[in-house]
Formats: C-alpha cells, structure tokens, sequence
C-alpha cells in the first residue's frame, strides 16, 4: 500500500485570512515549487512554505498537489496551528505541521523546504556515516546533520509522517543547535531559511552535498570542512 502524504480535507479556521501578501511573494513562492522540482528536490511529493508577510503566525503553502505543477491560484494560508484560512475544501498536505511548528518556534525562520530527497536518505539510517558539509557551497550544513528519528518520540509502528502539531514540534526541537537543516530517519530532510531564496538554496545544495558525498566514501578517506572554513564559506556564500 502506497500512502505518502495523501493528503487531507479539512474545514477552514473560522478566521478571516490576513491582509494579502502581495503578487510578488505569491510568484515566488509558485517559483520555489518550481526550482525545487527542475533540481529533483522534491518530486510528486514535498512541499515550501513561506511566513505571511502581514501576520507571523500565519504561513503561505500550496494545496496538496506535485509541486511542479503549482500556480498562485494554488497557495492557501494557514495558522502555525496547520489549519487551513482559505482552502475553501480542497485537499491540503498531511505534514503542513512540519512548517507550522518550525515557524512557532523559530521566528527569526521564515521559509521551511520538507523533502524525500533520495540521496539525502542514506545518511538518516547509516549512523556511521552522518552528512557532513565537504565543499563550501554547504557549509551551512556544518560539522553533522542532525537526524531525527519519529520512532524514538512517538514509538515504533507509525508511517513515519508528520500527522499532528505534536509531532511536528518535536521536529523542530531538532533544529535548536542552530542547525539549518535536519534529516528524518527513513523519511527525508527539512530545511529552513530566512527568506524563500535562501531556504530554495539550501535545499537544493543539501542535496548536492549528499551525492557528492556518497561518490567520495567510494574514492577513499574524505577531508571534510573544518569548524572554522565552515564558518568562513557560510558567511561568503
């Protein structure tokens, strides 16, 4: 049985929606979509969020749909909640509490990428080998990923996706070493920006970094970033 975030109808909040973000962070938005899945980060599955400009504890996010497939017509506001403002019944993403409980907690965050990316996938089950930045265009990535694993928060026997408000903010307790990416155990990868360009940049370079890394543990020892050139290139790139 094949039931990857199926997706799920829900009623509006009974609130009214915030004050328009305005063309431009729509568009960009619908763009984000786009790049995410030209660059195989995301595929018929995964999804970006984006702050609402007006209302912080509002976000903007697609309804459940392939990503490459997204226009404005499409983005649907939301509380931190994961409630739908203005879906007006259409389908939204079951794991739409990953971006409302990173948004909560974090607020200096202001876009979220959550992905099954599979090259990223082998470093959140092979604890020998975590995910490390080893060229400067990741250095965000740091000395380790961090991986977190659903079954040590919630037990063993789930389908390993983000059903609730709970589960998405231990999640995001995973981020609070100022990490800006966290893999998920058999699952994928989140991770966070401050804007739609720098968390679109991440996401995709998270993935890089993973392929090129996978292709090095074949041609022998790896030299991996120091503390301080990670410090460094972060701070160039």
């Amino acid at each position: 049985m094949c039931t990857n975030d199926p997706g799920q109808t829900t009623p509006d909040a009974p609130l009214r929606p915030a004050k328009a973000p305005g063309e431009a962070l729509v568009r960009d938005l619908v763009l984000a979509n786009r790049i995410l899945a030209r660059h195989g980060v995301v595929d018929a599955f995964g999804h970006v969020s984006v702050r609402h400009p007006h209302a912080p504890d509002r976000f903007l996010l697609a309804r459940n749909m392939a990503p490459a497939q997204v226009t404005s017509g499409d983005i649907v506001e939301f509380t931190l909640d994961g409630e739908p403002v203005n879906a007006a019944g259409r389908r939204v993403y079951l794991e739409r509490f990953i971006h409302g409980e990173i948004l909560r907690r974090f607020p200096g965050v202001h876009a979220v990428v959550h992905s099954h990316a599979p090259s990223v996938v082998p470093f959140g089950v092979v604890a020998s080998q975590p995910l490390r930045a080893l060229w400067h265009m990741s250095a965000f990535l740091g000395a380790r990923v961090p991986v977190w694993d659903i079954r040590d928060q919630v037990g063993d026997g789930t389908d390993l996706l983000i059903r609730d408000r709970e589960t998405g903010a231990s999640l995001a307790a995973a981020f609070d070493q100022g990490d800006c990416a966290v893999l998920m155990r058999g699952h994928g990868a989140t991770v966070v920006g401050t804007d739609l360009a720098e968390v679109v940049f991440r996401a995709v370079y998270t993935q890089h970094n993973a392929t090129l890394q996978q292709q090095a543990i074949g041609l022998g020892e790896i030299r991996f970033l120091s503390e301080t050139e990670v410090r460094a290139a972060a701070d160039t790139v």
